[in-house]
């Protein structure tokens, strides 16, 4: 185990221009929270910290197309991606934003140090400008045809269809995505960190940590046999953290319009987070013992996404700075596929942990995605494994040996503990596992191997029922009533210790539990003494009620028809394999304008609203999934298009007479509108 003083732990700073998806919950902030939470209850100090990353080109891509500003757009998901994390029991001490004054004196002040001790070096080059805009372009506000496969929408720094990695000057027939117009090549001077010059260092440094997981090693030698180049660490960009004006003045450099690279600032939010956390707590010089003082073990979560960010990159800017301590691991995940295929927010396809919440418990969640953590490798997740494992192992393993157990206590015994006294080799053997459970499964869970920890708890479970069936209490009360109550006594005490076991992994079912045996301290040092015998005789526990109720085939069938009319869509949009209609199919719909005349929620659904429009001399009413994106009220006397000759349909007991159009975009679906001059009831043609 650790023999620091304390422990720093960072996830990945989520993007803030989308809501947060299933893939990267297994990545990044699922294993921190089990490995914070498992911390906790050894009683270690420890700090957990993360925030949103407001900066970068998609940012204002987004803001672009939806007619916003960046601030709207990052204010958002911001607070959107807080509380879905809450809502999921990850439990930050402190979740951020570098869009906050905070992060931007920081990171001004962390530049600043680095260019005074003459760490960047300068580089003049020809970049793509829009003339017509008056600004330069960076890779994501460039398309054309990408050189390698003919594609003609590629991205300046990827193709999207082949997966080749780009620059905006690879490609053949550019142009601005902000004027639609051809872009020139134009001299722009940026700042460089020289990491071939720092490779022998940080090549020295990873030589200190053989224990790093080996998909990360591999990722890291791979960068050092090709070799380190210099990274930029501006771009010119009219949203992010300005260059310092004195950084640029003692250049001789004109600063107006540059701003740090988003890589470069954004992993300086960890330090930013700590102090305004710190300042929080009324200790504003507190952070410093997390991030100066050698006794910290600073642990970065991420995706494999992220390797060179936090192996590289941000090691040789704490080194050069000097005032850092250096990651003691940084244990990434592999990624995690849905249903064979990857997740894609721009695609919209992705299970988005908001809407899954709303339909589904947040522990099944965490169990199943822990379940099948990428810890090493590639994973994928399919909702019949979701289903089979709530069902086949939470409910039938975990909920079935607590049920019996406490209603059994709670017939027999009146909820009462009953005494024990001499042990045969069945409750022995038992009492041998529990006691050797905290160190097994802590030992795994600080060594990052999460996944491992869990099986190991359930496999407890798994022994506990078959202790119980070997045991026989429903014989033993009337023919051995000593050896019945050893029995109980001890399947309680193996509840109790499997409650703090799974603290960490699933916290609510925890709590229930927990609540359940009528304990009352979860401070200290709960985890060492969780395999011990401790609950008293008499002990009288609350009312035992069902842990997990079975997810039924109809709950599941919805989600896979979803993610398969989204796959197609994405067939027929990227592969260009569409169904050919005649003109007397397309003639079949009829599609027209309506006003919304009224919209309220639909009682007992979190995702329908109920719509009252106006068709010319006509009114109807429709039931519409949008609930997750429009207030009710925001929609009365929107002009929206709806087909009306679609069957009426029967939804949660209300009859849906039509359906209205919508498009999905990078997660958000937006309704088809027409301008207010248009009267309802004309044809759509």
């Amino acid at each position: 185990m650790s023999t620091f003083k304390r422990i720093l732990v960072t996830s990945a700073l989520p993007y803030a221009n989308g809501p947060i998806h299933l893939g990267h919950l297994a990545g990044a902030y699922l294993p921190a929270d089990i490995f914070v939470r498992y911390h906790r209850l050894k009683g270690d100090d420890i700090l957990f910290i993360c925030g949103s990353d407001e900066h970068g080109v998609p940012i204002l891509l987004r803001a672009k197309s939806e007619n916003t500003t960046p601030q709207e757009i990052v204010d958002h998901y911001h607070e959107k991606n807080k509380k879905s994390f809450a809502s999921l029991g990850i439990q930050f001490d402190h979740y951020s934003r570098t869009s906050s004054e905070v992060h931007r004196q920081i990171s001004q002040d962390f530049f600043r140090k680095l260019a005074q001790k003459k760490i960047f070096i300068l580089k003049k080059d020809k970049q793509l400008y829009d003339a017509k805009a008056e600004m330069f372009l960076a890779d994501r506000f460039v398309r054309g045809t990408c050189p390698n496969c003919g594609y003609t929408d590629a991205y300046g720094d990827q193709c999207e269809k082949c997966g080749s990695s780009l620059s905006p000057t690879d490609l053949i027939d550019p142009r601005s995505m902000v004027t639609d117009t051809k872009p020139v090549l134009k001299e722009s001077v940026h700042w460089y960190l020289p990491l071939e010059k720092f490779q022998p260092q940080l090549e020295k440094w990873i030589t200190t940590h053989p224990n790093w997981k080996p998909n990360v090693l591999g990722q890291i030698q791979s960068w050092f046999s090709q070799g380190l180049k210099d990274r930029a660490v501006t771009r010119d960009l009219s949203w992010g953290v300005p260059v310092p004006p004195d950084v640029a003045q003692a250049e001789d450099i004109d600063a107006t319009g540059k701003v740090l690279y988003v890589w470069f600032d954004a992993p300086i939010g960890y330090i930013s987070a700590t102090v305004e956390w710190a300042a929080q707590q009324d200790k504003p010089e507190l952070w410093k013992k997390y991030w100066q003082d050698q006794e910290t073990r600073l642990v970065h979560f991420i995706g494999k996404d992220n390797i060179v960010f936090h192996c590289l990159i941000f090691p040789v800017m704490l080194m050069t700075h000097g005032d850092y301590v250096l990651p003691d691991n940084v244990p990434a995940n592999e990624f995690l596929n849905l249903e064979g295929n990857k997740f894609s927010t721009s695609r919209n396809y992705a299970v988005w942990l908001d809407e899954f919440l709303q339909e589904f418990e947040a522990d099944s969640l965490r169990y199943c995605l822990t379940s099948i953590m990428p810890e090493s490798k590639d994973a994928d997740f399919t909702w019949k494994e979701f289903q089979a494992r709530h069902n086949n192992e939470l409910a039938d393993i975990l909920g079935n040996f607590v049920n019996r157990t406490l209603t059994f206590l709670d017939r027999q015994y009146h909820r009462k503990i009953p005494a024990a006294e001499g042990w045969d080799p069945l409750d022995q053997e038992l009492i041998k596992y529990l006691k050797k459970m905290p160190d097994t499964v802590g030992q795994l869970v600080d060594t990052f191997s999460i996944r491992q920890a869990q099986k190991e708890i359930m496999d407890l479970a798994r022994f506990a029922n078959k202790y119980f069936n070997d045991k026989t209490p429903w014989v033993t009360i009337k023919t051995a009533k000593q050896s019945c109550a050893n029995t109980i006594n001890l399947c309680v005490e193996t509840i109790k210790t499997l409650t703090i076991l799974l603290r960490p992994f699933i916290p609510f079912t925890a709590d229930k539990l927990w609540t359940m045996l009528n304990l009352n301290d979860k401070t200290g040092n709960v985890w060492d003494q969780a395999g011990n015998l401790w609950l008293k005789p008499g002990h009288v526990i609350n009312k035992p009620h069902i842990l997990f109720n079975k997810i039924e085939d109809e709950k599941i069938t919805p989600e896979l028809e979803k993610l398969k009319s989204n796959l197609d869509a994405i067939s027929v949009t990227e592969k260009g394999d569409r169904s050919v209609i005649t003109l007397d199919d397309f003639k079949k719909v009829d599609l027209r304008v309506a006003e919304v005349l009224k919209a309220e929620r639909l009682p007992k659904s979190q995702k329908l609203l109920k719509l009252h429009i106006q068709v010319g001399e006509e009114q109807r009413q429709i039931i519409a999934g949008i609930a997750n994106y429009y207030e009710p009220a925001d929609l009365i006397g929107k002009k929206i298009i709806v087909v009306i000759n679609l069957q009426p349909a029967t939804i949660h007991g209300e009859t849906s007479n039509g359906m209205l159009l919508a498009a999905h975009h990078e997660g958000i679906l937006r309704l088809l509108t027409v301008d207010q001059e248009i009267d309802t009831g004309a044809v759509i043609s």
